[in-house]
């Protein structure tokens, strides 16, 4: 046999059936057992590294897993990257408004600059989306049809309409009969039985004013009307229409009709007129010149040329000496109903009101309180039967008494008549 090395041991040469002298002068010995255990030794260290070289290629195997699986990961990153460089190089489109739909693929569009072109549609368009007024978006260079532009609204237009239903009915307002007979006959009676005015041949009224001193029931006049009715409640207030930029209101002003018209009947409700719809004088600023602008653009929505359709409008506030006569004339607010404040009935009616779920005493004298809170309004009205409510709650009674509602009257009533503003000692002086 030939001389036998480290090598040949390592890489599993050495023949153990055929061992010879030259093998154990190798090993340094000539006892059989040494030699054994010598080779036993060696089985041993090449058993632990054949474990350890397995150990590496599994761990350089793992490796290369992860690394192709970051791989795949940043090629669909970059192509991600690819595809957003390449939408962004692409040319721009040319926001157009479709004037009229010739045919299945001729369509007359006016562009925002101005010209009208005739123009081709994609094929991949349906023929539903292209109708006169749609927004579409034209290739820049061919000025093809090949995107329809979705309409959105304005997100504070969105949040004016009043989704949940109203909980005021005509049953819950006291004293104002006449004023509730007038809205029905031009708010509700349109909306629910048009064809009694179609019938006689007139036009309904298409707006109600209401007007009168804080706290005699506008606001609940409109809200039992949306009760009753199954149109859709818009409330806006007047100060909610006057934006800061030039445009933002009158824009404000398109879009919230706009929205009544789509989701018509409908109901739109501006608290607050005078905001809004103040008079206009010659001598104006920036500000006020904007709130004229926005006033113009109510004005035209109002009585425009557009069909209003079926929106009915009810507004309301407590100054009509400041409204501009323009927005007081029949065709914008055909009637205009005054709200007064309630005389004795109407006020022993709201006290019935106010306090029929609450645990009052068998001897409440509810013409004794009207009596009592002459001047008063509803809200006042209302403040008192809370108050006594609460001196109830306080002194731990099971019933509100007649002398719970004397000192909720005397408090109230009290403080009313020395409502005025009081300014601190030393200022100003």
């Amino acid at each position: 046999m030939s001389e036998t090395s480290d090598s040949d041991f390592e890489h599993g040469r050495y023949d153990f059936t055929s061992v010879n002298k030259a093998d154990y002068d190798y090993v340094g010995t000539d006892n059989e057992e040494d030699f054994s255990k010598y080779l036993l030794d060696r089985m041993r260290q090449l058993e632990s590294r054949n474990t350890l070289l397995k150990e590496q290629c599994d761990q350089i195997e793992s490796e290369k897993r992860f690394v192709e699986s970051q791989k795949l990961k940043y090629e669909r990153e970059v192509r991600r990257l690819q595809a957003e460089v390449d939408r962004l190089k692409t040319v721009p489109l040319v926001v157009a408004t479709i004037m009229d739909v010739i045919s299945e693929e001729k369509v007359l569009v006016r562009s925002s600059t101005g010209p009208q072109f005739m123009v081709n549609v994609s094929q991949y368009l349906s023929e539903e989306s292209l109708v006169p007024g749609a927004k579409v978006a034209l290739n820049q260079q061919t000025l093809a049809i090949v995107e329809v532009i979705p309409t959105s609204e304005d997100p504070a237009v969105s949040a004016m309409e009043v989704i949940e239903s109203q909980d005021v009915d005509y049953e819950d307002i006291g004293g104002l009969d006449s004023q509730i007979q007038e809205l029905i006959e031009s708010v509700e009676l349109p909306l629910t039985k048009p064809e009694a005015f179609q019938r006689i041949g007139i036009t309904p009224p298409k707006g109600v004013l209401l007007y009168g001193e804080p706290g005699t029931g506008k606001t609940l006049l409109a809200k039992a009307v949306a009760h009753r009715t199954e149109a859709t409640y818009i409330r806006v207030v007047g100060s909610e229409l006057i934006q800061k930029y030039i445009g933002d209101g009158s824009k404000l002003v398109r879009e919230l009709f706009e929205m009544a018209r789509k989701k018509s009947p409908s109901i739109i409700f501006i608290d607050e007129l005078d905001a809004i719809a103040s008079r206009r004088l010659n001598d104006t600023n920036g500000a006020d010149r904007e709130v004229q602008r926005t006033l113009m653009q109510l004005l035209a929505e109002m009585d425009g040329f557009d069909n209003r359709g079926d929106v009915r409008i009810i507004a309301a506030t407590n100054r009509l000496d400041v409204l501009d006569p323009a927005i007081l004339r029949p065709g914008r607010f055909d009637r205009i109903v005054n709200v007064p404040m309630p005389d004795e009935e109407a006020r022993a009616n709201i006290f019935r009101i106010h306090t029929r779920f609450m645990s009052v005493a068998d001897d409440l004298d509810y013409r004794k309180l009207a009596k009592l809170t002459e001047k008063a309004s509803g809200a006042d009205l209302n403040a008192i039967a809370m108050e006594a409510g609460m001196l109830a709650v306080r002194l731990d009674k099971k019933t509100i008494t007649m002398d719970d509602f004397l000192e909720s009257v005397q408090k109230v009533m009290s403080k009313k008549e020395t409502e005025k503003e009081v300014l601190p000692e030393g200022m100003f002086i």
